[in-house]
């Protein structure tokens, strides 16, 4: 008996299928207007309270209105009266430095008590629960409940804690150059929390045995950290990187509870010149320089984002 030994021939490739021309009808039977039927009351409402309200401020954006007399098409004149307006680029400084310290303050520190918080073996839902705290009570009581920490006595709470070491009062809000930290101090302490949990969900997703072969190889704590844990929150802390930058970006409620923008206008942020563009007059305010600002600020932050993702896009993947 002879045998073949020669090397079988390879399978002939299958002609590949034709696809299906999709049509309407096809799209109905695939469940397509199903889907349209449960999804079209959010469309609607998403529509109605997010889309056309964005239609109605690009408009009105173009006109000189009140609300209250007939609206005037002035063209690019509002944007052109917003940035000559010299407390713009005021305020867009103080938004600068608010959000350069929220970096330097808010940004590690979630990150940091997240990683301690994962080390600990015993209560650490406690210790979660409380880091999350700040963020279940309402902003504006937080802010009323600093404001009366921030009392410049020497017979207020900070101070009076200052005081127990030998430091003088300090003028908390009043001072321009203490204000706007004192700002970003209160609201890192309320937005945190928030962050800490979104850290601490993405560490579950970190395999033990990446911590167990780096203590076998002597590694630190901070080693660990940095050739462990930090490249696999990657993703996670670009994201989070970009929300922080687009929320300190609009922070109002601050400014406007704290100081109202003072003292001479060094906690004036690009919200709050809307607001104030908005409902500074009590018999009608300026809505086409207040959305004309606004659409500019939206615009500079969509385009920060894009250019945000497409830089970080290869590094994120990685």
């Amino acid at each position: 008996m002879i045998l073949d030994t020669r090397p079988a021939a390879p399978p002939r490739p299958s002609p590949p299928r034709r696809r299906r021309r999709r049509t309407p009808r096809t799209w109905v039977r695939g469940g397509g207007l199903t889907t349209l039927v449960f999804l079209l009351p959010m469309l609607v409402v998403f529509t109605l309270f997010s889309w056309l309200p964005i239609g109605q401020a690009v408009v009105m954006s173009f006109q000189e209105t009140n609300l209250v007399s007939a609206a005037t098409f002035v063209g690019l004149d509002n944007f052109r009266d917003v940035l000559s307006d010299p407390l713009l680029w005021t305020a867009v400084g103080n938004t600068l430095w608010f959000a350069l310290l929220a970096l330097l303050f808010g940004y590690p520190l979630p990150l940091l008590a997240a990683v301690l918080m994962s080390e600990v073996r015993r209560f650490r839902g406690v210790y979660s629960a409380l880091a999350y705290l700040p963020v279940v009570i309402p902003p504006v009581v937080a802010v009323l409940l600093w404001k009366f920490f921030y009392d410049a006595s020497p017979t207020g709470v900070f101070n009076t804690l200052l005081g127990a070491v030998g430091i003088g009062p300090v003028p908390w809000l009043q001072d321009a150059g203490i204000a706007m930290p004192a700002l970003v101090i209160e609201a890192t302490w309320a937005a945190a929390g928030g962050t800490v949990i979104i850290y601490l969900a993405a560490l579950t997703g970190v395999a033990p045995e990446l911590y167990e072969a780096a203590e076998i190889d002597g590694a630190s704590v901070w080693r660990k950290v940095w050739h462990v844990t930090l490249p696999r929150l990657r993703g996670v802390l670009l994201v989070t990187f970009i929300l922080q930058i687009i929320g300190t970006a609009q922070v109002f409620l601050e400014p406007f509870l704290f100081t109202g923008g003072g003292p001479a206008n060094s906690t004036t942020t690009i919200l709050l010149l809307i607001y104030n563009y908005a409902f500074a007059n009590s018999l009608g305010g300026d809505y086409g320089a207040a959305t004309a600002l606004s659409i500019m600020l939206a615009a500079v932050l969509a385009i920060f984002s894009v250019i945000y993702f497409r830089v970080t896009r290869a590094w994120s993947a990685s």
